[in-house]
């Protein structure tokens, strides 16, 4: 009787590991891209202005229970108690979204078909000193698009300069004025 080795813990570990990244480099693979949704400028606009508005008024008055009715079924299994925990620190914040009513948005993603069938945008709201940022997906019930998930986010509209280089500041160039010689020409403003 040939004996033969016993397959060590660390073996098998590697070969399931093995086994678990070639099956998700194969379902990498397979999932195509996004594609593109056929839904015109207005849609898009009802789309998140109606769901933005709906996170507002729910902030506002305390009650998700119309916000969660609107979405999708796998949005409703948020009980509106949920949405309240979820939404708590922009409603305490007292985060004020009616803007979107009037400001148009601009998208950093287009509207777009994801693998999973659902839909997919994002974009902000260019408002001064800070923008509203969402990230918004909807699956399709009926016919129609309903809201499956919602992202909101406050920041500066303002572009940041990086931050300043460690270390004392370069000497400031020395500015030379007019000679002696030279004649600089003098302006006199008119005032009344």
């Amino acid at each position: 009787m040939v004996r033969r080795p016993i397959p060590t813990f660390a073996a098998l570990c590697l070969g399931a590991l093995a086994v678990l990244v070639a099956w998700c480099l194969s379902a990498r693979a397979e999932t195509p891209p996004p594609r593109l949704a056929q839904i015109d400028r207005n849609g898009v606009l009802i789309l998140i202005r109606t769901a933005l508005i709906a996170l507002d008024q729910a902030n506002k008055t305390g009650n998700y229970s119309v916000l969660r009715e609107l979405g999708a079924p796998a949005f409703q299994v948020n009980s509106a108690v949920k949405l309240a925990e979820i939404f708590a620190k922009q409603r305490n914040d007292h985060l004020d979204l009616s803007g979107v009513v009037a400001i148009e948005p601009q998208l950093t993603v287009l509207p777009q078909i994801e693998a999973n069938g659902l839909m997919h945008m994002a974009g902000f709201f260019p408002s001064v000193p800070q923008q509203l940022s969402f990230d918004l997906l909807y699956a399709p019930v009926n016919g129609q698009w309903h809201l499956f998930g919602i992202s909101v986010k406050i920041g500066s509209a303002a572009p940041a300069a990086p931050d300043p280089p460690a270390g004392p500041p370069p000497p400031a160039a020395k500015l030379q004025g007019p000679s002696a010689s030279q004649q600089v020409p003098s302006t006199t403003a008119a005032r009344p």
